[in-house]
């Protein structure tokens, strides 16, 4: 089938406009005071993290003794935790066998039936040697707001150990403290890969929605009943 007759139209040359920029002085100066405050704004929820974090960040060997520790989800390969979350795990283990915390309470993703952080991270703790008593499952860690909301009204815990990597810790700390739990938390060190890189440009990202959940506090995508899981398992240890 042959395509209708189309009439021909000139060549017509493609311009481009360059933005404008302002002439005058007082122009270029407004110009420039908006570009600052822009730069003011996208750092203050980084800023605003360091500040309620500055004395609370530890590490495995000076953290206080504090009953609970909360581990942080971070991925599973083919059903076994990342590389950086058997790190975070490590570090639980490490305080537990040291008398510094009782009970692990690990939250992540179990939004669907083949994937499960939280069971995953329990067969690695009892691997390590934390009994299984001493471990509690949350499966609705979506998110680190949501994990510290949880951890406050759905296991009742009000003072923590906040274990995960440096380039998250501070984030998890201020959330889990607007969330009403008093935390310290520990970084946990890795090598400085491409992964790690990724993480920290990330969190400058991830500020942005955390200091918009500590202002607005939403509700959890999954908030359901109080589960006695924290308070059992202490009451077990005791």
């Amino acid at each position: 089938m042959r395509l209708p007759h189309l009439p021909h139209l000139p060549h017509l040359p493609l311009t481009v406009r360059r933005p404008r920029l302002p002439r005058t002085r007082a122009g270029q100066r407004r110009a420039v005071q908006a570009l600052m405050l822009l730069c003011v704004l996208a750092l203050l929820p980084a800023t605003w993290m360091f500040t309620v974090t500055g004395d609370r960040l530890r590490t495995a060997a000076d953290v206080p003794r504090t009953e609970v520790a909360v581990v942080f989800g971070a991925g599973l390969w083919q059903g076994e935790p990342s590389p950086y979350l058997a790190h975070r795990l490590d570090a639980a283990a490490r305080l537990y066998r040291e008398g510094r915390i009782e009970v692990v309470l690990v939250t992540g993703d179990n939004s669907r039936e083949d994937y499960d952080e939280p069971d995953a991270m329990r067969t690695y703790l009892t691997r390590q040697g934390v009994p299984d008593a001493r471990i509690v499952s949350d499966y609705a860690g979506f998110d680190t707001w949501d994990s510290c909301v949880r951890a406050k009204k759905i296991f009742g815990v009000d003072k923590a150990v906040l274990i995960s990597q440096g380039f998250h810790i501070r984030r998890a700390v201020a959330l889990c403290q607007e969330a009403g739990v008093t935390a310290y938390g520990v970084g946990v060190d890795d090598r400085h890969d491409a992964t790690w890189y990724y993480g920290g440009v990330r969190e400058l990202i991830a500020a942005n929605k955390a200091a918009l959940d500590a202002l607005f506090e939403p509700d959890p995508r999954f908030l359901g009943p109080k589960e006695p899981g924290v308070a059992a398992a202490l009451a077990d240890g005791r």
